[in-house]
């Protein structure tokens, strides 16, 4: 299929070469044009089935796409999202698609989908997960919007969740980003759980390898999956995370998540005690020096490629 692809960041970057790999037409744009640069070297010495082509603005992007067209905007939430959707809508048409497959807040979504409803054009909200280790094994993708664009643009789907991903549709409006919301947040509290437990491992009167208790933790146990696989990784390259200081962002679904279940009445402390533990890290030196704040940070590199602080 054709599609028009905004965004080349670290997400982007790689979903287009996916794609391309998949035998997709795929006319890109970037704010800077050294990812544009970048992403044409990278795709230049593989063997891809499809068709890359660079466009000059989101005008340039929009005229180059055969209509119904499809744009997928995978920017950061907040401002970059909003300007560039305000700009693609005054260029598209009437059953033109839509799509933005970045960390939007679910309410953003719903909104955005009534605004291109009422002009006839199709909105998806796809919440991406599986950071930058999904373009190897396959991107999990959460829908939400438009029924009929999300059928139309399945193709785009199997080859970004393919081989071990997949896609569901979940509602209209926001209900895509409102799962991958939800999502981000079990992944704080889960992620905290291992830096917890691995703490008091690292603390044990027996020196334990924990290495070897990560590798061992892997099979078949109830730990065992994505996670714990990236605590090998972690721990492997730097068994005492000694070049690591644990000072942990937080990219917003958490506290998003949070407050969504205090406003639904939901018992939520897991998730608020691991977004504490965050904010805490960035102020208190006892926090960001433990060993449970070092292997967060350790675990956000390995499976999103987020920057971590060196000793």
């Amino acid at each position: 299929m054709q599609l028009g692809f905004i965004g080349l960041g670290r997400m982007g970057n790689r979903m287009v070469t996916k794609l391309l790999e998949g035998g997709h037409e795929v006319v890109i744009w970037n704010r800077t044009e050294e990812k544009v640069v970048a992403l044409r070297t990278q795709v230049s010495g593989l063997r891809i089935q499809g068709k890359l082509i660079a466009a000059d603005s989101i005008d340039d992007l929009v005229k180059k796409l055969d209509p119904p067209r499809i744009i997928w905007s995978m920017l950061p939430s907040g401002d970059p999202t909003e300007q560039t959707l305000s700009e693609i809508s005054k260029y598209i048409e009437k059953d033109d698609i839509v799509i933005d497959g970045g960390n939007a807040h679910y309410p953003d979504t719903q909104r955005r989908f009534e605004e291109f409803t009422k002009k006839g054009i199709r909105f998806l909200g796809i919440g991406v997960s599986g950071g930058v280790i999904a373009a190897r094994d396959g991107y999990p993708l959460m829908v939400g919007g438009d029924r009929s664009a999300y059928d139309h643009i399945k193709p785009i789907l199997d080859t970004l969740s393919k081989p071990a991903g997949g896609h569901e549709y979940f509602g209209e409006g926001g209900a895509g980003h409102f799962v991958k919301m939800v999502h981000n947040g079990i992944e704080y509290g889960y992620m905290q759980s291992i830096g917890e437990g691995f703490g008091v491992l690292e603390k044990s009167p027996y020196n334990l390898d924990l290495v070897k208790v990560a590798r061992l933790y892997t099979k078949g146990t109830l730990l065992s999956g994505f996670m714990m696989d990236r605590t090998v990784e972690s721990l492997e390259k730097d068994p005492k995370l000694e070049q690591l200081d644990g000072v942990i962002d937080a990219s917003g679904e958490g506290e998003w998540t949070i407050n969504e279940g205090k406003k639904l009445g939901v018992p939520i402390d897991v998730i608020e005690e691991s977004f504490e533990f965050r904010k805490k890290s960035k102020t208190d030196k006892n926090i960001s020096s433990s060993f449970a704040a070092r292997l967060v940070a350790a675990l956000r590199q390995a499976f999103g490629g987020h920057e971590v602080k060196k000793k």
